[in-house]
């Protein structure tokens, strides 16, 4: 997200618009303006567009308002991505705290996935300085509660939750990048490896690298093409949690 990141939003400013401290009331005669309604209407073409789409001339036209009407809500595009991406926090579920802390570790895991199929645009727009508005604050504290009664310090809580997430994140954009090939190319994995099949069969000696094409075989056919992003993130969940009940399993022979 390069652009994004380029145009850097003003704390004061961008904080104020998280948490709706100040919103002018609408001037128009047309449809009534709020942050709310332009938020959503950017996350729509977030989601169905792209983010390289998003702008706020974009925004004023899918409203059917000029561009500085936009403005007068939210002072930049910088801003507004900001409260998008908030606004999608909020759309989390935060049900009751059950089960044993796998159980729940693996909800959130599950849950933070669901969100970025929903709106793969976050995937480019979330960086490792956090918008610091009301539902990524809610989001923390929920997620922090599921865990915070394993055994660890608060400093290790969080380095869990922070693990996980990273693990959901890579494995989000994986799959995500797999989508976005076949959108592009209009050919699946599979359908790309059988055209590259002949020419590999043609450059590789028979027995050259004899573990890659054993392993690369298998894989393979277990996928139906050369990475699975389903099995990818259970593998690669189910091993992150493993390695997390060692810890839990140290903290607790030692208290």
């Amino acid at each position: 997200m390069a652009s994004e990141r380029k145009a850097t939003a003003d704390p004061a400013r961008s904080l104020a618009l998280l948490w709706r401290t100040r919103e002018p009331t609408s001037r128009s005669a047309g449809p009534a303006l709020s942050v709310d309604r332009i938020v959503r209407v950017a996350i729509d073409i977030a989601d169905t567009e792209g983010l390289d789409a998003l702008t706020m001339r974009r925004v004023g036209e899918a409203l059917g308002v000029g561009t500085m009407s936009v403005y007068t809500y939210v002072p930049g595009k910088a801003e507004l991505v900001a409260v998008m991406i908030d606004t999608a926090y909020g759309e989390m579920p935060r049900p009751a705290v059950e089960g044993d802390w796998r159980t729940r570790l693996e909800r959130i895991a599950r849950d933070n996935l669901a969100l970025y199929q929903r709106h793969p645009w976050m995937l480019r727009a979330e960086t490792t300085r956090p918008v610091l508005g009301p539902h990524l604050m809610a989001k923390y504290d929920y997620e922090l509660g599921a865990i915070v009664d394993i055994g660890l310090t608060d400093v290790e809580v969080d380095a869990v939750l922070t693990l996980v997430l990273g693990h959901v994140k890579s494995a989000a954009r994986a799959a995500s990048e797999v989508v976005d090939l076949e959108r592009e190319t209009g050919m699946t994995d599979g359908q790309w490896w059988q055209s590259h099949a002949p020419w590999l069969e043609t450059f590789l000696k028979p027995g050259a690298y004899p573990i890659a094409s054993r392993v690369g075989t298998a894989a393979g056919q277990q996928h139906g093409a050369a990475y699975g992003p389903e099995y990818a993130f259970e593998f690669g969940l189910q091993r992150v949690l493993d390695g997390i009940s060692v810890v839990v399993a140290e903290r607790a022979a030692n208290r």
